[in-house]
């Protein structure tokens, strides 16, 4: 661990299991407060004000349990693998060999099985005031993926934001795609309908009932999946549109237009004026609008007085309370012919980045 740090890691209480959990707060880069867990790797909670607890902008829980993972039901605030997204069947094929994971949402695989990267323990590898580097050691096997992986995530606080550098290299082939699966409230509570989403794609991946792709991108054009320019959310989760109904909202992926880093979102808060930019190389980007949210959880950190003001206080987390931004590959890529390669080899470095800039 670097000793360039004044903050300590923080023990914050321990998993079912006996596993012990850790924070590490980032500071002193601009006006923000970025926090950490070693649990799931997860963003625990961005303030765009440090030492102000109404300025909260991510959505999540006051104690450690509510972070690993499907522990909470929603994989908040985690980093999400081996494979993010869905694998129909939890079946795929890598050089001619067909191998079977763990299937957790029947009949399907999602964000890498029962076990994925969302409930470990990350190691810390590094740490000091406006960085945590954080470790992950996946062996053959692990969910059923073939290859041992080695895993970095690299949060570090920016002066208006903070960015997420994820790496993995493996000794076999194997399906790799990673995420981060942190939520949003621009609002800091009450719900995201009023809040601007503009998303540059002008294609989607459309799905059916098992959230598995029916084909390869099409159009946004005429359809409530177009968000070239902003849209409230609440209004198109609304729409009668099928696909609507078949997520109960949006989770679909857009087939992000352009390629390298480049600016994958903008989501506008009009009551705050707080706004988003979210900035990433990955190819696609998931959509997903708090659909099962149930009001089974409840966010510690959300505002007491509503939107944008008043004391920190709790709001149980109902459908469209937050909404996740997730850069990724797309959904079963491994299976789909149309989808881009998604095999990570021996001898290959993956890497992704994810950078959030606020303002207001």
């Amino acid at each position: 661990m670097s000793s360039t740090t004044t903050n300590a890691p923080e023990a914050v209480g321990s998993l079912p299991d006996g596993r012990a959990v850790q924070r590490f707060t980032l500071a002193g880069v601009g006006a923000g407060r970025l926090q950490v867990l070693d649990a799931g790797a997860a963003a625990m909670s961005y303030r765009l004000v440090a030492d102000d607890p109404s300025t909260e902008v991510l959505v999540g829980f006051g104690d450690a349990v509510g972070y690993l993972g499907g522990l909470a039901g929603g994989y908040f605030g985690c980093i999400v693998g081996r494979y993010a997204n869905r694998i129909a069947g939890g079946r795929f094929t890598v050089d001619g060999v067909e191998h079977q994971v763990v299937t957790n949402e029947a009949p399907n695989t999602l964000h890498g099985g029962a076990d994925g990267f969302s409930h470990r323990v990350w190691t810390l590898l590094e740490l000091s005031d406006d960085r945590v580097v954080l470790g992950l050691s996946s062996p053959d096997g692990d969910q059923g993926f073939p290859g041992a992986v080695e895993a970095t995530a690299t949060y570090t606080l920016v002066e208006d934001g903070f960015t997420l550098d994820l790496a993995a290299t493996t000794d076999a082939p194997t399906p790799l795609g990673l995420t981060s699966h942190l939520y949003l409230n621009l609002a800091g509570g009450g719900t995201i309908n009023e809040h601007l989403l503009q998303v540059p794609a002008s294609r989607y991946v459309p799905i059916d009932a098992a959230s598995i792709p029916t084909s390869g991108p099409v159009p946004v054009a005429g359809t409530p999946f177009d968000f070239r320019e902003p849209a409230p959310i609440g209004a198109r989760v609304r729409v009668a549109d099928e696909q609507i109904g078949l997520a109960k909202g949006i989770d679909h992926s857009f087939d992000v237009d352009g390629a390298g880093l480049r600016e994958v979102a903008v989501v506008r808060e009009p009551v705050t004026g707080r706004v988003l930019r979210l900035v990433s190389d990955a190819p696609a980007l998931q959509v997903y609008t708090g659909n099962f949210l149930d009001g089974a959880l409840v966010w510690a950190g959300a505002v007491g007085a509503g939107a944008g003001g008043g004391e920190a206080g709790a709001q149980r987390l109902r459908q469209g309370d937050a909404m996740a931004l997730e850069p990724h590959d797309h959904p079963d890529s491994p299976n789909q012919d149309w989808a881009e390669g998604v095999i990570l080899r021996p001898g290959q470095r993956w890497s992704r980045r994810i950078e959030w800039h606020f303002d207001g």
